[in-house]
Parts: structure tokens; C-alpha cells; sequence
């Protein structure tokens, strides 16, 4: 492949086994990702990032020296158009909260997949912010009171979200933060093929064909 056509990737994170292990992996699967560097603490990675000039970085966010919040903030200062994804064994709504409001296209917990953590660079590529869906689940409880959801609000801001039934819309937003439709039917107390048949059913009208469709439309709500 044209290396100009190569995602510039750099990777940030103190625990340096974990970075070779990363890097080792990409190179070997994923042919359309270079990894033009690596760093151990936020300091360190404003430095190597300006003489490397990545298109992602993947950013730990509790390191040495400089944390993954301020890097990220410096980063995106000084470079606009670098896209930061946080990676992280943290899903407290602090860091959550921080790391989007400074400037982070995507916040994911280290436990994804080698896998799914390629499939999330090249869609961060294409403008799809990526959050976790564990991460999600914590976005969306706040539009959440006693349990209930509530989509007065989101309804205003997306015509689409409308088009939902109350119940279709109970259960886009369980898809949402992670749910199978096992759990769903445990939860709403309702048989499993009830489930499936709503699913299908929002799949129809919102044009979408899986539930990673659903958390990027679910993204959306909380990102407007």
C-alpha cells in the first residue's frame, strides 16, 4: 500500500509492553495503519507527535509527567487536525468527561479487541466518533431518571429518534449501552422474539443493519 494512503499512528501509554505488544499487532494485521511512533507520558508525546506528525493518536490517560486529559488539550492546540482516541482501563465519567471536552474524538477501554481497535481508527478516519460501548452506557444513564428514559429532549433535536415507538425507543437506547437482546428482555421483562421483532423493526426505520449503526447514531445524541 502508498504510504500516503497510510493512517499515521502514535501510540502513548507508560506501560511499555503494552505499546510493542500494540504496535507488533498492527504491523502484522493491519496494513493501512503505520505506527510512525511511540511515548510514555503526555510530555513526551507533544514531542514525538510534532516531529511525526500522526493522523491518530492513541492516548493513555493516567501516565507520569503529563496525564492523557492535558496532552490531549496541548495536543489539540497546537495540532487541530490530529484525532486523539483515548485508551484506557478507565470509565470513571470524570476522565470520560474531561477527555471529550478536550478535545478527543473517541474514548475506549483496553479491553476491545486488536480487532475491533483497527475497525475504530479506520472509522475515525471516515468522521465516526468512537466511544466504547461500556463508556456509552455512562453518556446515556445521564438522559436517564429513575430508570425511565427519557426522550422528550432528544426527540426535539432529531426528527428521526421521533419515528420510534416509546417502546422502540426504551430499546435503541439499551442497544445502546451495551445491551443483548437477552438482556433487554430480562430488563423490560418481555420474551426474546418481542425483543427481536422491535429490533428489526428500528433497523427498518432508522436504515440501519447492526447495533454498531445504532451506537453511532446514539453517539450523535450525545455529541449534538
Amino acid at each position: 500500500m502508498n504510504d500516503q494512503n497510510k493512517t499515521k499512528l502514535l501510540l502513548v501509554d507508560d506501560q511499555v509492553l503494552f505499546t510493542m505488544s500494540l504496535k507488533t499487532f498492527l504491523e502484522n494485521y493491519a496494513q493501512d495503519i503505520e505506527v510512525v511512533g511511540a511515548a510514555r507520558n503526555g510530555q513526551e508525546a507533544i514531542q514525538v507527535a510534532q516531529e511525526t506528525c500522526p493522523d491518530v493518536v492513541l492516548m493513555d490517560i493516567y501516565m507520569p509527567v503529563m496525564n492523557g486529559v492535558e496532552a490531549t488539550k496541548q495536543l489539540k492546540a497546537l495540532m487541530p487536525s490530529v484525532q486523539v482516541i483515548v485508551l484506557s482501563t478507565y470509565d470513571e465519567d470524570e476522565y470520560i468527561q474531561d477527555a471529550l471536552a478536550n478535545g478527543a474524538s473517541g474514548y475506549l477501554l483496553k479491553d476491545i479487541s486488536p480487532t475491533e481497535l483497527i475497525a475504530a481508527i479506520r472509522a475515525l478516519r471516515g468522521g465516526v466518533v468512537q466511544v466504547s460501548p461500556q463508556v456509552l452506557a455512562r453518556l446515556f444513564q445521564r438522559m436517564y431518571k429513575d430508570e425511565g428514559t427519557k426522550t422528550t429532549e432528544i426527540g426535539k433535536k432529531f426528527e428521526w429518534f421521533e419515528t420510534l415507538t416509546p417502546r422502540e425507543k426504551e430499546i435503541f437506547g439499551l442497544i445502546a449501552i451495551g445491551m443483548d437482546n437477552d438482556g433487554i428482555a430480562t430488563k423490560l421483562k418481555i420474551c426474546e422474539q418481542t425483543v427481536r421483532n422491535h429490533v428489526s423493526a428500528i433497523y427498518a426505520k432508522l436504515d440501519v443493519h447492526d447495533r454498531f449503526e445504532i451506537i453511532q447514531l446514539a453517539n450523535q445524541l450525545k455529541y449534538q
